[in-house]
């Protein structure tokens, strides 16, 4: 394909995933409002560790063969049989992981024994294998499957939340049975649209692909128990309604990064195909304007939020300001740090992504273990800042020294700031990336 048309098409895919994650962020948006308004931050936060409970047990059985995928996707050969694989392995890892992690509530190893948790657990292998096919989607580039399973997703668990909120019905168990169809949806839609064939799984390749994974997995637990730790030791450190007042705080900081997530999603099949000179190029160049645009879209949400958030979610999560502008630094290096680790992963060095990943969390949960007690949701925020910038200072200070970049290179420039401020026109967009490759 012509530069120019791989430009073009590469900014529209963008533009399509920032708009599908508008729309997403906006139904996530009602469904949280809805949630803190009826279950106010107790049962906000009763919900919130039901679901992150889940997402983590996801996450374990996830394997890391999504990291294996992006290693393995060099040759075209291969395409078929990883798509399967990613199908087959997801389903038997999910499954496994579900009936530990039930028997895990059964004996009160978990953090609630509450059935609704059981309920959640049944997504498990629905959500390992829906992870593993996004990933195929990604390196297929098209964005647009994530996409309208994104949209779909979101409108499952908003729409029957906003019935139920007309007639006053609205409950901890029907937030979670309205949460688990949203995580079950995309995994119907990403079946339809990607027609994985069983019959082209490959055992050689899958042991393969176990192995590699199992290689960036403790990192990859590391890194997103990093994000996810702090909700269940506020739980058990403070409160459920202390989660609640947390979590606003998050999933309002959440609405700056959609941009520099879409970009990082649709940059991803540059950095995982072809000559190593030229994903790096592409990482310096998506790495600058990730940290314009997080930056910018950070700092107005930051300023606005003692405005929005008490107008929003009500007067009783006015306590979510504070813990917001503690955690905002660390929201823009997190913005760089997936970005950085899928050109890492091609470096083929896991130990040193798992060091860096598991240093971070334990910094994390240190910090927690005496700040959370002193201070609450803002210990939790000022725990998290500082985890997040530190992996990011040393993923980027990795990334610049194996390209043999100054560390300046990775700023963002005057005139980048310019053009993010001109029209966004076709012609104008283009026209700006030609320049950056110049």
């Amino acid at each position: 394909m012509p530069r120019t048309a791989y430009l073009s098409s590469s900014l529209s895919r963008v533009l399509q995933t920032v708009g599908s994650h508008a729309v997403q962020v906006l139904l996530g948006t009602v469904t949280g409002v809805l949630i803190a308004r009826t279950l106010q931050p107790e049962g906000r936060g009763t919900y919130s560790v039901i679901a992150t409970t889940t997402l983590i047990a996801i996450l374990l059985g996830h394997l890391s063969v999504e990291k294996a995928q992006i290693y393995l996707w060099t040759d075209r050969a291969r395409h078929g049989s990883l798509l399967a694989n990613g199908l087959v392995i997801g389903l038997l890892s999910g499954t496994t992981t579900a009936l530990i992690a039930l028997t895990l509530m059964r004996v009160g190893a978990m953090p609630t024994t509450s059935p609704l948790l059981g309920l959640a657990l049944l997504t498990v292998p629905f959500g390992v294998a829906a992870t593993n096919l996004k990933g195929i989607a990604l390196l297929r580039s098209q964005v647009d499957i994530i996409n309208r399973g994104t949209v779909a997703a979101a409108s499952i668990q908003c729409l029957p939340l906003l019935v139920l909120a007309a007639t006053g019905h609205i409950t901890v168990t029907s937030v979670i049975v309205c949460w688990t169809m949203s995580v079950v949806l995309p995994f119907i839609l990403l079946i339809r649209a990607l027609r994985p064939r069983p019959l082209l799984t490959d055992g050689r390749l899958a042991c393969r692909q176990l192995a590699v994974g199992s290689r960036y997995h403790i990192g990859l637990v590391a890194f997103y128990l990093l994000m996810t730790v702090d909700t269940l030791l506020i739980n058990a450190l403070d409160s459920a309604a202390t989660v609640g007042i947390y979590t606003v705080a998050v999933t309002t900081l959440s609405l700056a990064c959609i941009p520099a997530e879409a970009i990082t999603r649709v940059m991803l099949p540059r950095q995982a195909y072809g000559d190593i000179r030229q994903a790096e190029q592409v990482t310096v160049r998506a790495l600058r304007l990730n940290l314009l645009l997080s930056a910018a879209f950070i700092g107005i949400l930051a300023a606005v939020s003692p405005v929005l958030i008490p107008l929003v979610y009500g007067r009783p999560f006015a306590g979510s300001v504070i813990p917001l502008l503690a955690l905002a630094p660390g929201m823009i290096a997190l913005s760089v740090i997936r970005l950085v680790e899928q050109h890492l992963v091609r470096l083929a060095r896991p130990i040193s992504m798992t060091v860096i990943a598991v240093g971070a969390l334990t910094m994390n949960v240190l910090l927690n273990l005496v700040l959370i007690p002193r201070w609450g949701a803002l210990g939790a925020a000022l725990a998290s800042s500082v985890a997040y910038i530190l992996m990011a200072l040393l993923e980027v200070a990795w990334f610049t020294r194996s390209a043999h970049l100054p560390l300046r290179d990775l700023l963002p420039r005057l005139s980048e700031a310019r053009s993010v401020l001109a029209p966004l026109t076709d012609s104008g967009l283009i026209a700006r990336w030609r320049r950056h490759d110049a």
